[in-house]
């Protein structure tokens, strides 16, 4: 429900912000915050490279954020962002609960029936950069906790038809959910330093400077 939370207020205006109490507003001054035609505007381009890429190079799921709970990444996460929260049961077995699938709206009432979307693929992250990185950093970036919008507990279907593409491919089906998205595309690129190809830089631009240009980005820079 938080996790949630935090996922919807990303899109809102930045007029918001004053509304915030002190302690809200120191926390959220860690994060760079624009809007969404500057924040595209600072995403590099260059020309992608799939050459070498295997998903078994992005070690995943590991043990999440708390090793002691018993769950990985893909549960802490289906537990995080549950609106209705599931009952964890031995060896972190979820029971119940009820999620919100916002790339098509839907409703699920089984954990079984959801994937943990990485919102940059992985094929697409090692195109853009990841390439280069150790082993120990794409563990990073495919477990990514550290922000709310790394990672997204989607239906199984909405994930398999967007598979690896960008933007310039692949948007969410529900229209109110794209320009959330196209922000949170961005905040990923921008948070792991990952570059866009002109096609996909086109088509966040498209976004930017026409229905979405109201988006706001946060992102924190990945350590």
């Amino acid at each position: 429900m938080i996790k949630n939370f935090v996922r919807g207020f990303g899109a809102l205006s930045l007029a918001l912000i004053p509304l915030l109490s002190a302690p809200a507003v120191q926390a959220a001054s860690a994060a760079e915050v624009t809007t969404l035609a500057d924040a595209v505007g600072l995403v590099k381009v260059t020309e992608e490279d799939r050459t070498g890429y295997t998903r078994t190079k992005f070690k995943h799921w590991n043990a999440g954020d708390d090793a002691g709970d018993g769950c990985n990444t893909r549960a802490e996460v289906l537990i995080a962002e549950a609106v209705v929260a599931p009952t964890v049961e031995a060896g972190c077995k979820l029971a119940g609960g009820t999620w919100v699938s916002y790339y098509d709206g839907q409703e699920v009432t089984s954990a079984g029936s959801l994937d943990i979307d990485h919102m940059v693929p992985l094929a697409e992250a090692w195109d853009s950069g990841a390439s280069t990185w150790t082993a120990a950093r794409r563990e990073a970036y495919a477990n990514d906790q550290g922000a709310e919008v790394s990672l997204v507990a989607v239906t199984a279907r909405s994930n398999r038809q967007k598979s690896d593409q960008d933007p310039a491919d692949w948007m969410p089906p529900s229209p109110e959910a794209q320009c959330r998205y196209v922000g949170e595309w961005v905040a990923t690129k921008l948070r792991w330093q990952l570059t866009a190809d002109d096609r996909e830089l086109e088509a966040l631009q498209v976004y930017a400077e026409g229905p979405c240009e109201d988006t706001i980005v946060r992102y924190t820079p990945a350590a």
